[in-house]
């Protein structure tokens, strides 16, 4: 076991990383080559040597101290470039009072527009754009939980003006601002239990999909969780989307669309998208998750992302597991995590 680039790794991670050439691991591992005498990043597109022909290290100054030379082909020695850019550009969006160009981001981190953009995205899972409006989102929810004006919130969120606010992020509130600073006042959650093979099944959801699934829960807990909301039980539209995640937990991986309306930081929004993005019956370890999530060093926030994941099965958190492969921790239990990875092999 190692610690690479701010994620624990193994050589069997490193080596599948590099059989699969997968970018996610570009910047966090470096492969060299003893036939050769050349390292290369995980994606090189180069023919695999044989698997005893190949070491692991955890940068290109280690890979370089030991006597190889960068490959021509893949150019390892820039990925950590790419690392520091990226890094720097979220700095600068976090730091910022209002919206970056891309243009002016790009440039203040030295890359062509189009390039940082894909390499952005790469990295984190989202354009600067978007990491940009969930930045602004944050603050606008924060300063509308304690603040007395809707107005003030908006301006000190860093948008230009209130109509900028409500074109861009009524939908990811899901509710109005006012709403919002009332703790949810005025949105309807329609709710049902349904009985699955694991268990009572609390499934709640607003008119845009769902915000609450959960094991073991009630109408109570779930009045507790949103207390200003109007429950109400039961409903048509509700009941056809309770039927398809009951089939996602006798099933999983059936019904991957289904509608979700959970709100949380940028950080977490970013796991939780990576999560959705793990494929039925495979797993990803916390650091893994991290890395996709854009925040490699963030292994515990991973964790505690997933403990905040409202809508359980729908996110599928189940399929995390700690980096030694073991089940790990689970909201509903370990032996129903089990129960899940089971019906997806």
């Amino acid at each position: 076991m190692r610690y690479i680039g701010g994620m624990t790794t193994d050589d069997a991670t490193a080596w599948a990383a590099f059989e699969a050439r997968d970018r996610r691991m570009d910047g966090r591992v470096i492969v060299a080559v003893t036939t050769t005498g050349i390292y290369c990043k995980p994606s090189c597109p180069a023919r695999r040597p044989l698997r005893e022909n190949v070491r692991f290290f955890p940068d290109p100054a280690a890979a370089r101290d030991a006597g190889y030379r960068a490959c021509r082909r893949c150019t390892p020695d820039v990925v950590g470039r790419d690392a520091e850019a990226v890094t720097r550009a979220v700095a600068l969006i976090e730091a910022a009072d209002a919206g970056i160009a891309l243009d002016a981001l790009a440039t203040a981190v030295g890359y062509a527009p189009h390039h940082f953009h894909r390499l952005f995205k790469r990295a984190t899972g989202v354009t600067p754009a978007a990491y940009a409006r969930a930045i602004r989102a944050d603050r606008a929810a924060t300063a509308l939980s304690s603040g007395d004006s809707v107005t003030a919130a908006i301006y000190d969120a860093g948008y230009t003006a209130p109509s900028r606010f409500y074109a861009t992020t009524a939908d990811r509130l899901g509710m109005t601002p006012s709403a919002w600073k009332r703790g949810g006042a005025g949105v309807t959650i329609r709710w049902t239990v349904a009985a699955t093979s694991l268990g009572p099944l609390l499934i709640a959801a607003t008119d845009k999909g769902l915000c609450r699934v959960a094991f073991d829960e009630d109408e109570a807990l779930l009045c507790a969780r949103f207390p200003n909301a109007q429950i109400v039980r039961g409903g048509g539209a509700l009941d056809k989307l309770a039927v398809r995640v009951v089939a996602e937990v006798e099933s999983p991986g059936r019904h991957t669309d289904l509608p979700v309306d959970v709100r949380g930081t940028a950080f977490q929004e970013a796991v939780w998208q990576a999560l959705r993005a793990i494929p039925k019956g495979e797993t990803r370890n916390y650091a893994q998750i991290a890395a996709a999530a854009g925040s490699p060093s963030a292994v515990r926030a991973v964790g505690t992302a997933c403990g905040a994941n409202s809508v359980a099965v729908v996110i599928p958190c189940h399929r995390v597991t700690r980096s030694d492969g073991d089940i790990g921790g689970y909201a509903y239990g370990p032996e129903r995590k089990r129960a899940l990875l089971a019906r997806e092999t």
